[in-house]
């Protein structure tokens, strides 16, 4: 599980390629569960929880430009 403070630390790109390796990793992880094949049922859990901090992270980052980019003014404050 990566904590937010280590996801922050991550390029955009690094992101990204994370998300769609845990993306792949949790269908295979579906996979297995279907095949009772799974030996911890809580990790697609902290997959799922992983992914979603990784993209709340990104959409903060890009509503963070967003804004920055409306308000020219508030950069230079």
């Amino acid at each position: 599980m990566m904590k937010p403070m280590e996801i922050r630390q991550l390029s955009d790109e690094e992101l990204n390629k994370r998300i769609q390796e845990n993306e792949e990793s949790l269908a295979n992880l579906r996979f297995q569960q279907v095949l009772n094949q799974l030996e911890n049922p809580m990790s697609i859990r902290h997959l799922r929880k992983d992914i979603a901090r990784m993209k709340t992270i990104l959409r903060e980052r890009e509503l963070q430009k967003r804004s920055v980019a409306e308000t020219p003014g508030a950069a230079t404050k």
